[in-house]
């Protein structure tokens, strides 16, 4: 694989303080790029840095804390960046969670849907005009292959109706997809690309947020301990896709095992993909 020059590169990986997202954004390191590392714990953030130059040999390692849940968090992670670079050629939305519990967040919106959905979105359409204007550059949404199970509830989007882990989970996995293919239409013609992917099933500390739903906690622990890839294995496709010579214009597509491949039939619906984009819109429109 021919990968691109990567020095006086400007990335962002988010939720890099531990597992793929932190392997990510060595990965990126090493290869000569300025890195910014976005996480939520400051302790855990701080320790990533600090191994990720070490590691790397690259003092280029920026840190902002946020949390991705938080829709005033990812403004202000936004703002704080645009103050420091003035490029930024790979965002890479990497964060993401699943809850056994129904959390909402102070600003309404419940917590999964919110991390792993409306604030990486909203952390991209902040930062578009400096991807438009440093391009060519490539965002790159990390989802996962559940989100073949997944269903766009328009009735119950924020899951206040019935909570479940598993249903609120895919759902944002497959509303991340939509958003790239949505958003890769409106980017034609900017040297701009937006592409999704399943990591693979990794063995890391993501399973963490299910420890208050023990059976489930147990069954996917096991399951992952068996099957699951290390971190290693998981950020190939991550960095495939964020750094491949021949993806430059590649745009709209899903990749596994740094594969292009299709998503889920479903999620080609741009019906529902636009009625999506909308609500979202409103949603993200006080922090816009």
């Amino acid at each position: 694989m021919n990968s691109m020059n990567l020095k006086k590169k400007v990335c962002i990986v988010t939720g890099s303080s531990s597992g793929i997202g932190k392997q990510t954004a060595l990965e990126l390191a090493k290869r000569g790029a300025t890195v910014i590392l976005i996480c939520r714990n400051r302790s855990k953030g701080e320790q990533a840095q600090k191994y990720i130059i070490d590691e790397s040999n690259n003092k280029n390692v920026d840190l902002i804390i946020a949390d991705l849940s938080s829709l005033s968090d990812v403004k202000e992670a936004a703002t704080t960046f645009k103050n420091k670079y003035n490029q930024l050629h790979i965002l890479i939305n990497n964060a993401g969670g699943v809850n056994a519990q129904n959390n909402i967040t102070s600003e309404g919106i419940e917590y999964t849907f919110a991390t792993n959905y409306l604030g990486p979105l909203l952390l991209t359409e902040l930062l578009i005009d400096l991807l438009k204007s440093s391009a060519p550059s490539r965002i790159i949404n990390v989802s996962s292959a559940a989100h073949v199970g997944g269903t766009i509830n328009f009735d119950d989007l924020n899951n206040e109706k019935k909570y479940q882990p598993m249903p609120a989970y895919t759902q944002s996995k497959l509303a991340q997809i939509y958003y790239t293919y949505s958003l890769s239409n409106r980017l034609k013609g900017t040297n701009v690309t937006v592409n999704a992917l399943h990591p693979g099933n990794v063995r890391s500390n993501f399973n963490n947020g299910l420890k208050g739903s023990n059976l489930m906690y147990y069954i996917n622990s096991i399951l992952y301990s068996l099957i699951g890839i290390s971190t290693e294995q998981g950020a190939k496709n991550t960095v495939y896709v964020a750094t491949a010579s021949d993806l430059e214009s590649t745009s709209g597509k899903y990749f596994s095992n740094k594969k292009q491949i299709k998503s889920s039939k479903k999620s080609y619906d741009s019906n529902i993909g636009d009625q999506l984009w909308e609500i979202s819109k409103k949603l993200i429109q006080p922090y816009l």
